[in-house]
């Protein structure tokens, strides 16, 4: 692995080396030249995102299946840039040809906020004379401004600011030492920040003041938990070691694992994206998804008083999982023989940055993958699995997101994200009543009710690019006990609901049937079965969209109001509440719900796209606090009636023995304690030790 990054490197200084794959994430030489073609017909420009415009579908499957012989789609930079005053344009650049072909500028709308963006606005909060008043007010001496913080967050939407004017809106903390965590002392008003004039336009007040807590600090740092009586001493180490190395390899941004393919892309928004999914059958290639990414959030908190109502954020259409990525750790983050990918960028300035260790690709122990014991002599089969993980961290302001594609060796695709960090935290009197809307975690700090609901799009490719997808509910068997077809009550199947068209597709979740998703292709049977080959998507974690119908959260996450929607593939259809999210009003309501206007629209036996809403409902408590301790969520991508049998027969068993087997050391055994117990002296036997 190290030798590949080196040879990488070398290639990237040099300029050699093969043409990028038309999924690679744009290169920072890419990045620089994009900019250039741009400023030579524009004048200055703050750059928001130039990131890879993906190839066209049917453009790109042409070239996946013959790319020695046809055409390399073409390298195109999608640009997002903003003009002094606030004006902003949508941009394509051609990089072959080195032309702009659509410039676009656009009226009502706001690009997501930068990392760059959010670190301006706790420098002018700490200077803003009434920033400053209110920290007065709230017991924070005036000197004391260098130890305000600020959580910069969108302002999502309020109507008395609208759209045109980029805003964020500033969450307040006060740290005593710098070492404090500043989620222990939250104020109790919020500065409203004008992005181009940098300026604070207004301080939303509450009703009932709230002053600064006077609680000792609650800290997660190593001095307070040494102060507090120290770590644990038991903790053994454990070691991972793959003498013989990784059973993967990695070309260019290409993973060959365990009959697995997968390309691994990056965008801003999404973060890590997985294209091309294949899986070798005995020889047979056979595509399963054609893309797979994380491809929106939201975090709609529940309490209704101003100015919470705007506290519901968009994490990857408002700030972008990309951007927010972390570098990643070996032995921190990352344990193993692991290899990394880098993420290039452009800055405000137009300038290309790096995030080092942004992917952390490598295997794990999976535990048993199968088992069979027979009762009658103990012959055992036992085989030990192993997964692949390819995975990325990003930190939203409080809260950390860790996302992990995990590929199973029996053709099963697991999404595991786990989150961690800090609660966002408000301030609260003494003996306050919370009135359900929070929990009183620490003296002085209100954690409101959040749920976090995540949007997995879903391109498959069963078998081929035209599919679909049914509803499978476990269901009893017609007829009451005693009748004919059920006399003894006890029938049960899997009752299957084709979705034929758009409004058909628009589904709930429904724990009481185990409710999943079957993805087909309806053209190609199982032999054994006579089923369609399909992959089964299981999702058990799913929470309703809890804000009510016609709610500003409601409208503006029209993706999170059911839990799988149906559409037909269009390549400009990837963001699920729409391109440019901050400040929407929700009206109308952007992405999905336009998409599935026309409910009529057939997504019977076609290229088709499954979005589907899953997440958590979080009542915080203190176990939760100063730190959240990782709470997992999970989802299953698996084979039904894909494979003539049992995909992972041919991974080697840690452990077998047949009945044959046993049979015969028996025999063997039994043989040789006769025989050790029979001395023959003089004619007659005797026993021997």
């Amino acid at each position: 692995m190290a030798l590949e990054r080196l040879q990488s490197v070398a290639q990237h200084i040099a300029g050699t080396g093969p043409p990028p794959h038309p999924f690679d994430p744009l290169s920072n030489a890419e990045i620089e030249k994009a900019v250039s073609i741009i400023r030579g017909a524009h004048s200055k420009l703050f750059y928001n995102a130039v990131t890879l415009r993906e190839p066209k579908k049917q453009e790109m499957l042409k070239w996946l299946e013959n790319p020695s012989s046809t055409p390399r789609p073409t390298r195109v930079a999608d640009v997002v840039a903003l003009a002094p005053g606030g004006a902003v344009f949508d941009g394509l650049v051609d990089l072959e040809s080195g032309k702009i072909t659509k410039w676009e500028k656009l009226e009502g709308v706001q690009p997501l906020i930068t990392m760059e963006d959010l670190q301006i606005v706790e420098h002018v909060c700490r200077k803003d004379p009434k920033v400053i008043e209110q920290c007065v007010l709230s017991g924070i001496p005036a000197e004391d401004m260098h130890k305000v913080y600020c959580d910069p967050w969108t302002i999502g939407y309020d109507h008395r600011f609208g759209s045109d004017i980029r805003l964020q809106q500033a969450l307040m903390y006060y740290r005593p030492h710098i070492d404090d965590s500043q989620y222990s002392f939250p104020l109790d008003f919020c500065p409203i920040f004008d992005a181009d004039k940098q300026e604070i336009i207004h301080i939303d007040i509450p009703e009932i003041r709230r002053p600064v807590s006077k609680a000792k600090p609650n800290n997660y740092h190593a001095a307070s938990i040494e102060a507090e009586g120290g770590y644990r001493k038991d903790i053994k180490p454990i070691n991972i070691t793959q003498p013989e190395g990784v059973s993967f390899k990695v070309e260019g941004r290409v993973i060959d694992w365990q009959n697995w393919k997968v390309h691994v892309g990056f965008n801003y928004k999404e973060g890590i994206v997985l294209n091309n999914i294949t899986y070798n059958d005995k020889g047979t290639v056979r595509p399963i998804f054609y893309r797979l990414s994380l491809a929106e959030m939201v975090v709609p908190y529940g309490n209704p008083e101003h100015p919470h109502q705007r506290k519901h954020a968009f994490d990857l259409g408002e700030y972008g999982g990309g951007y927010m990525t972390n570098s990643l750790s070996l032995g921190c983050d990352c344990k193993g023989a692991i290899h990394y990918m880098d993420a290039a960028f452009v800055n405000r300035a137009g300038e290309s940055t790096t995030i080092k260790n942004a992917i952390c690709i490598h295997e794990e122990d999976a535990g048993i993958l199968f088992k069979h014991t027979d009762f009658r002599d103990d012959s055992v089969i036992v085989t030990r699995g192993r997964k692949l993980i390819v995975s990325h961290i990003f930190t939203a302001a409080n809260y950390e997101y860790c996302v992990y594609w995990i590929f199973h060796q029996d053709g099963t695709v697991q999404l595991e994200i786990k989150l961690t960090g800090i609660l966002n935290t408000y301030a609260m009197n003494p003996g306050e009543d919370t009135k359900g809307w929070g929990t009183e975690v620490y003296p002085g700090v209100n954690a409101h009710n959040h749920q976090h609901l995540f949007c997995l799009r879903i391109d498959p490719n069963i078998d081929g690019p035209n599919n679909t997808v049914f509803q499978v509910d476990a269901s009893q068997g017609a007829g009451e006990v005693g009748s004919k077809e059920n006399f003894y009550g006890n029938a049960f199947y899997a009752k299957r609901t084709k979705y034929s068209t758009v409004k058909e597709a628009v589904s709930d979740y429904d724990g009481v049937t185990s409710r999943t998703w079957d993805m087909c292709n309806p053209n190609k049977l199982n032999p054994h079965s006579h089923k369609p080959v399909s992959y089964k998507l299981v999702s058990r974690e799913v929470p309703k969209l809890l804000p009510k119908e016609g709610s500003l959260v409601w409208k503006r996450a029209g993706f999170a109001r059911h839990a799988v929607h149906v559409t037909k593939y269009d390549d400009d259809q990837i963001l699920p509440a729409g391109r440019h999210v901050p400040q929407t009003s929700g009206e109308p309501s952007r992405g999905i719900p336009e998409w599935i206007a026309n409910g009529d629209a057939s997504i019977d036996n076609t290229d088709i796209v499954l979005w589907h809403t899953f997440g958590i409902t979080h009542f915080p408590a203190p176990e939760d606090f100063p730190v959240m301790p990782a709470e997992p969520m999970t989802l299953l991508l698996r084979p039904r009636n894909f494979f003539a049998r049992n995909p992972a027969l041919d991974v080697p068993p840690s452990y077998c023995s047949t009945p044959s087997q046993i049979a015969n050391k028996e025999k063997a055994l039994d043989a040789a304690d006769k025989m050790s117990k029979l001395v023959v002296t003089g004619g007659e036997t005797c026993c021997k030790n």
